[in-house]
Parts: structure tokens; C-alpha cells; sequence
């Protein structure tokens, strides 16, 4: 059953590679620490043992939220096509998270890293064209918004430069099509003609194939560095920035939350606290009676 919900996951829901393995090893892990009970027979006190063993173990509290985000999920797919009579995690109530702001980069921190690639020392074994295709895909992150998941998945035919926009296919399968700034299309098109990518995966590697997220990932990594930023920050860091740079300039909080494919409003809320912070910060450094 488990790996015809991790299958449902992949096929049905779009999901990424990365939950994938999250969900794998959430589900795992609760086997090994509930043996000899099948999953119809677990019951509520089950769970809530578990839990409690995992937070005296010491689990963080967005991990275990983790673990149990991947077993409702799962108990809901066994109500759903193997008629379980009900899910058992809904008496089951988790401990709260300590609300975190997102971090976000600073414009002039945007500006280093996004020359970075170009300004950075070379490869000679690197194929000519891989600089530009780094600089189109920081481009693309920060024009857009995107999730690593969603641009690692794009395929040349999803850029439309005449509408400057790229359509996306998000979580669940959701299509969503996105403006696309100037110097992302730029990057794009310079890109695409020095590495001659015509047709299928828009973003690839030296063989050619597909450029994976975990690539993209330790790209970043690189080019942080080179600019002089915390190698910390993460693809959805980007993600952050552009919400936050967005609100900043007086996008509506509706039109960000299309933008970025949140299926709920309050999920985009959290970027209104951020911007009301660099608001307080910059009354107190300006205002003579703050």
C-alpha cells in the first residue's frame, strides 16, 4: 500500500522528488517505531504514543509535523481507495510552531547574486554556455517566484516570450501562468542560443539531460558564495524575496498569492509580516520621533 501512495504522489498529485522521499522515510520511520500493528488496525492512542516519543527524543517540531503531514496524507489515501472507515490522525492533535519570518535577501544583495555567475572564475571543463544558463536560472527564480521544483520541470515551450510569461505546473498538478520580467527573457534567450536548446527540457546539463533541483541547489551554493551571502539561503529563500520585494512595491496580497500558487491566502500572509517588519525598521532609522 505504501508504495501505491507514493506512486499516487508522483503520478496523480505532481509531487516532488524531495517530498517523495520525506513521506518514504516519515512512513518508515513510524513502522519501525510501531511494529506489528497493520495500518487498519492503528487506532488514535497509537499516534499520540508515537508523538510523545518522539518529542521527549528530542524531534524538532517541524520535523514531527513533517512525519505526520506524510501519515494523514497517507491514512486519507487509505479512506479514499481502500475504504478504510476513518482516519485515525484526526483525533490527534500536534504541537504548534514557532512562527519563523521568512528570511529575505536585501535588493543589493539580489544584485550580487544575480551577476554572479558571470562574474565568477570559470571552468575550462564547464561547457561555455553553463555561466548563462546559471544567470537565466537565478533570473527566472527571482522574476517569478518559482518553487526549485516547478523550474527544474520547465520545458522550452513553457516560455512564451511574447506574452513574457511562463506557464507552470505546480503542487497538484495546478497550472499557473506567470509574468516573466525583461532581463529574465534576456538571460533566457542568450542562454538557449549559446547552448542551442530548441525543444524539450529548458534548463540542462552537460550531457544534456535535464538539470535536476539538487544540481540547481548546489549551483546556488557556489554563486553565494562568490557574493558574499550566507551559504544558508536556499532556493525558496528567492522564492521569499520575491513575495516580500513584491509587497514591498504595493503588489496586492491577492495578486502574490497567484503569483506564487498558494492554495490559501493566509499561507501568502506570512510575507505582509515581513514587509511590516522592514517598515517598523525603517520608521525607527528615519522618523526624528520614533
Amino acid at each position: 500500500m505504501v508504495e501505491e501512495f507514493i506512486e499516487s504522489l508522483e503520478v496523480e498529485r505532481n509531487v516532488s522528488g524531495r517530498t517523495l522521499i520525506n513521506y518514504r522515510h516519515a512512513l518508515e520511520t513510524f513502522r519501525t517505531g510501531v511494529p506489528g500493528i497493520a495500518w487498519r488496525e492503528l487506532r488514535a492512542e497509537h499516534f499520540r504514543r508515537y508523538l510523545f516519543e518522539k518529542m521527549k527524543a528530542g524531534l524538532a517540531k517541524p520535523t514531527i509535523r513533517l512525519h505526520f503531514a506524510a501519515l494523514r496524507t497517507f491514512f486519507r489515501f487509505l479512506v479514499e481507495r481502500h475504504g478504510l472507515k476513518d482516519n485515525p490522525l484526526k483525533q490527534v492533535q500536534l504541537p504548534k510552531l514557532d512562527r519563523k519570518l521568512p528570511v529575505v535577501l536585501s535588493a543589493k544583495q539580489i544584485e550580487a547574486l544575480l551577476s554572479a555567475p558571470l562574474t565568477m572564475e570559470k571552468s575550462d571543463r564547464a561547457p561555455k554556455w553553463m555561466p548563462l544558463r546559471d544567470a537565466a536560472i537565478l533570473e527566472l527564480f527571482y522574476s517569478s517566484g518559482l518553487r526549485i521544483a516547478e523550474l527544474a520541470l520547465l520545458d522550452v515551450r513553457d516560455v512564451d516570450v511574447f506574452t513574457e510569461s511562463v506557464r507552470v505546473l505546480g503542487k497538484g498538478r495546478k497550472e499557473r501562468i506567470i509574468p516573466v520580467g525583461a532581463p529574465a527573457l534576456d538571460a533566457m534567450q542568450k542562454y538557449r542560443a549559446a547552448a542551442a536548446v530548441n525543444a524539450g527540457p529548458l534548463f540542462i546539463n552537460k550531457s544534456r539531460d535535464r538539470l535536476g533541483a539538487r544540481s540547481v541547489w548546489l549551483s546556488l551554493k557556489r554563486y553565494l558564495a562568490h557574493a558574499g551571502i550566507p551559504q544558508t539561503i536556499s532556493p525558496h529563500k528567492l522564492r521569499h524575496s520575491f513575495a516580500t520585494h513584491m509587497l514591498d512595491a504595493g503588489a496586492d496580497l491577492r495578486s502574490v498569492q497567484a503569483l506564487l500558487g498558494h492554495a490559501s491566502l493566509s499561507t501568502t500572509q506570512i510575507y505582509t509580516h515581513v514587509t511590516m517588519e522592514r517598515l517598523k525598521k525603517a520608521y525607527d532609522d528615519a522618523h526624528p520621533r520614533a
